[in-house]
This record gives structure tokens, C-alpha cells and sequence, in this order.
């Protein structure tokens, strides 16, 4: 069996879906891995590395005849980038990465028309068996923490309390809005750079993990034990709920220095947290840092890819924080998909058992049929008969 990485092209895409270790894996398991020339030049990996660890270096178009092909961006996730290269695969390939299936299932069913098999890595199971293959973990857990750098190179303040014979600095605060992989990571980030941090999120079980850090959980009298869906993430909520929680969270907002927000719920628009009006009554130089810029923000007047000062405010909108540190979200990346892979060819790739949960609740697209149920409500097509789901499987 083939398996192939190929070179990003979506713009400012710097990772690469394999490092040289990771291929190195994949030889000695007995697979015969091409990796396209120049794909871990961005990251920091040379083709000199990968043909030391046994893969052979390639041109594109080779490596797209491969009969798996790993990317960080496919599909849905790699834009408009996704089209040539999509007509170029063959039917019957294996295509495993980030697919935006819930936001982009257009874009899926096209693939199913090809006759892609589509693993989208979006929706591993968040299970102890599956933690080793949770890229989005993996990643986010590094946007995390680089936001708060960010955050701290656009503050005209420093974040730690100094002493110095000129007086003493106080401490900036930071909030951190959502709990989940980035969200905790932020907060032990500013932690560990010596601010005052504070963090919410609707989700009242994180509280104990925010305070673990060593940060105050803000406590807001909202009902709020149903906010959480399946597998941990957080549940969208009617906007009742979020008119309260932004009036509850005006006070904390404009007390802050910075403020880093998380919040998403998966395949939908963000909710919008910080409002023009809670932006207004930050103090001028405040910073925010809107992860969810890319689904429309958490964050009023944040824009995706921009920095832009609003009432004195500086608010950016980063949406692919985990491509600037390249060489060590590679390494994630890597070890996840070098696990999912491992995991699915065990399994009996091509073919993909139906009572195996990781390779089924990951499988979007196989036999020319669009498979997962959520991607296929979500295009508008109705519900697979079990005979047709298990062909397809």
C-alpha cells in the first residue's frame, strides 16, 4: 500500500500532515510511503530527512496516485485550493486529514461523487482509545498557547507583576473565554508569563480544571447543566441564553487587559460573546484575541486574518494560529495521523469495519455515496437504508 503526504497549498499553510519520524513509522510497518518534494520545507523538514527515514520523495502528481493520501487540508478545509487536486485523484483513494465536513458538506458529497473514500479527522471520537488520534486536541492545544503570546506582543503593558526600584508593576489580567484543548492552555500560558487570568465557559464540570491552573473561574447565575453535548464539546444555545451571559460578562470584559476567546461549537456560526458595546468600556490599549474569527467570532468587529483597533481596542482575528509554529504542530499532526492509519490498515483498510467506532464515526465518503449521517443531513440528504450504510462501509 502507498501512502502519500502532500505539500500544502492553502495559503500560509505551513504544517505538513508527515514529519520524517512519522514516516519513518510507516515504513517499519511495512507500507511504502512517498512524501511530495518540498512538503516539510516549511515546517523545517528537508526531503534529505524523509529519504533517510525510507520514504522516496516525489512530484505531486505521483503522489497523488498514491492509494492513501495524508494532507492537514482536504476538501471542505483546503478551500479552492481543493478542486484540481480533487479531480486528479482516483477513484477508490484514500484521502485522510482536516475536511470541515459539518460546515462544508458540499464540498464532501462532491468527493463522494468522485469516488473519494474521505476520513475527515474532525470527528474521531473523543474516547480514551481514540486521544492518541485527536488532532484537533493536538492542535488546538498549541493555539492555545500561542494566542497568548499574541496577545502579549499587541499589549502595550507587560503581563507580570515586576518590582523595580522605580515602583511596582501590577500584574495585566486576562481572561480567558471557553474552557476546552486552547482555552485551558491560554490560561496556563498567561499563567505561567505571570498575569491575573481568569476564565468562563457554559460548561460548569471545567470549573475544577480552570482552577487546577491556578485561575479564577468566573461563576455567572445561568442555568447552564445543559450546555454540554456529547463527547465534551460545548452545545450552541438559544439566544436568550447568550443576551444574559454577554450582560453578565460585561463587567469582567472591561476589567480586562486582554481577553482570549475559544468558544466554538462545532459545524456552527460562534456565539458572539463580547459585544461593540463591551468592547467600548475595555480601557484603551486592551487586547482581544478571537480564535473563533473564522466562524464569525466570538468578538464583535474581530476579522478573520486582520488586526484591526476599534474604540482603542486592538482585536485580531488569527485563524490558523497552530501553522506559525509549524515544526512542532507537524509533529502532533504527525503522530495522530501516523496512529489513525496504523489503526485503520489494522482494521483491514480499504475496507472499514462497521463495528469499529474510530472508522466509523470518521468515514464521510465511500463507494460514491456520502456515509456519515450528520454530514449527510447537513447537505440535505435524507438518512442511508441499513443495507445501503453497510455496502458503503
Amino acid at each position: 500500500m502507498k501512502i502519500a503526504a502532500l505539500k500544502e497549498v492553502f495559503p500560509g499553510e505551513q504544517r505538513v500532515s508527515l514529519v520524517p519520524t512519522g514516516a519513518s513509522a510507516l515504513v517499519k510497518a511495512g507500507l511504502q510511503v512517498l512524501v511530495e518534494a518540498g512538503a516539510g520545507t516549511a515546517a523545517g523538514f528537508r526531503d534529505d530527512d524523509y529519504i533517510a527515514a525510507g520514504a522516496t520523495v516525489v512530484p505531486r502528481e505521483e503522489a497523488l496516485a498514491a492509494d492513501v493520501v495524508l494532507a492537514i487540508r482536504a476538501c471542505g478545509a483546503a478551500g479552492e485550493q481543493w478542486a484540481a487536486d480533487r479531480d486528479r485523484l482516483r477513484s477508490g483513494c484514500v484521502v485522510v486529514g482536516l475536511c470541515d465536513p459539518l460546515s462544508a458538506p458540499l464540498a464532501c458529497r462532491e468527493a463522494a461523487d468522485r469516488g473519494l473514500t474521505l476520513f475527515a479527522l474532525e470527528l474521531v471520537p473523543r474516547t480514551t482509545r481514540a486521544q492518541s488520534m485527536d488532532v484537533l486536541s493536538s492542535q488546538a492545544n498549541i493555539a492555545g498557547y500561542r494566542a497568548v503570546i499574541v496577545a502579549a506582543a499587541a499589549l502595550p503593558r507587560i503581563l507580570p507583576m515586576m518590582t523595580t526600584a522605580a515602583g511596582t508593576l501590577t500584574p495585566a489580567k486576562v481572561l480567558v473565554l471557553g474552557a476546552g484543548v486552547a482555552g485551558l492552555q491560554a490560561i496556563a500560558t498567561a499563567k505561567r508569563l505571570g498575569a491575573q487570568v481568569s476564565g468562563y465557559d457554559v460548561r460548569p464540570a471545567v470549573k475544577e480544571q480552570v482552577q487546577s491552573l491556578g485561575a479564577k473561574f468566573v461563576e455567572l447565575p445561568l442555568e447552564a447543566a445543559a450546555c454540554e453535548a456529547a463527547g465534551g464539546y460545548a452545545k450552541a444555545m438559544g439566544e436568550d441564553f447568550y443576551a444574559r451571559q454577554r450582560d453578565l460578562l460585561g463587567r469582567v470584559v472591561a476589567d480586562s487587559d486582554v481577553v482570549i476567546c475559544t468558544a466554538l461549537v462545532p459545524g456552527q456560526k460562534a456565539p458572539v460573546l463580547v459585544t461593540a458595546d463591551m468592547v467600548r468600556r475595555m480601557r484603551p490599549g486592551s487586547v482581544v484575541v478571537d480564535l473563533a474569527a473564522e466562524r464569525g467570532g466570538n468578538c464583535a468587529g474581530s476579522k478573520p486574518d486582520e488586526t484591526v483597533v476599534v474604540d482603542g481596542v486592538t482585536i485580531v482575528g488569527p485563524t490558523n494560529l497552530a501553522a506559525d509554529v509549524a515544526c512542532h504542530t507537524s509533529q502532533l499532526y504527525s503522530k495522530n495521523v501516523v496512529t489513525f492509519l496504523t489503526h485503520l490498515v489494522k482494521a483491514g483498510l480499504p475496507e472499514v469495519d462497521p463495528l469499529d467506532e474510530i472508522g466509523r464515526e470518521t468515514l464521510v465518503a465511500r463507494a460514491g455515496t456520502l456515509v456519515h449521517p450528520r454530514v449527510r443531513e447537513r447537505a440535505g440528504l435524507p438518512p442511508l437504508e441499513p443495507a445501503a450504510a453497510a455496502t458503503a462501509s
